[in-house]
């Protein structure tokens, strides 16, 4: 992995260096190591921060430079693309609903479910994760094990630039429908986002549970229940509201998840 790495930095550095094969293949190899689940774009690290491995990100990136656009079928439908579906689904015990998309390159693990949803090239899915209809995971995201993404739900992807974090979400978490988190947004273990929640690294998340409002960026803690609010800002036409994140509870411990889950949902009145 170690010269891996070093022919994609170095590709990616001077592309030109693409023209010989054995930078080629090391960018092929990598993007097959993401596919594989042998390596992964971020991993959390021993203190409990993600740690980032901007080579695999430019391995993707390269990627489409050596790839070739290739026509694909499947029944009726037809394909005109640079990176393939993943193959061997049934030996991977993931399940993909029909019209939903894995991408080569991306990593299901065991007991993954993807509805009519997309999973985009360099994302790593955990186990017992449910990618609803219409839902996308998008580039190098980590989505943990027994999350829900809802209908609708927008994970955005990153690429460049290489090193900058991707969203994760951890497990246990639960997005309800059309909410949206990118930016490298990190959603912590079994938070609950609401309904149409947005989630940018420029978006307040208003904690509302103390005596007065606590405003944090880009992280939503650890059994965060979330809903969309908004927030007072004078523009020179006037003062207007603009969209945040209301952190109005904490999700209870309980060891059925599904249990306290369907109990924060009705204790809250939260849309999903």
């Amino acid at each position: 992995m170690h010269e891996i790495r070093q022919r994609v930095e170095a590709a990616f550095a001077d592309r030109s260096l693409l023209a010989d094969e054995r930078h080629a293949d090391a960018v092929r190899a990598a993007v097959e190591l993401l596919d594989r689940g042998e390596a992964r774009v971020a991993e959390p690290g021993a203190d409990g921060e993600w740690i980032v491995h901007g080579w695999l990100q430019q391995a993707v990136v390269l990627f489409f430079a050596v790839a070739g656009m290739e026509t694909t079928t499947a029944g009726p439908f037809e394909f005109w693309d640079k990176v393939p579906l993943k193959r061997g689904l049934a030996a991977a015990r993931v399940r993909v609903v029909p019209p939903g998309a894995v991408r080569y390159g991306a990593f299901c693990e065991p007991g993954v479910v993807v509805m009519p949803g997309f999973v985009n090239i360099g994302a790593r899915v955990g186990s017992g994760t449910m990618v609803d209809t219409w839902a996308t995971v998008g580039s190098c995201a980590q989505i943990g094990r027994d999350v829900h993404l809802s209908g609708g739900v927008g994970i955005g992807g990153v690429l460049e630039p290489a090193g900058a974090r991707p969203v994760i979400v951890e497990d246990g978490a639960f997005l309800g429908s059309r909410s949206i988190v990118v930016e490298g947004v990190h959603v912590g273990a079994r938070a609950v986002l609401g309904a149409n929640v947005v989630l940018t690294q420029s978006t307040a998340i208003v904690d509302v549970t103390g005596s007065e409002p606590v405003i944090t960026r880009g992280r939503v803690e650890p059994e965060s229940v979330v809903i969309p609010g908004t927030l007072p800002k004078r523009f020179p036409a006037g003062e207007f509201g603009v969209p945040c994140a209301l952190v109005i509870g904490r999700r209870k411990p309980s060891t059925d998840l599904k249990t306290s889950l369907n109990a924060t949902l009705r204790e809250f009145a939260i849309s999903v």
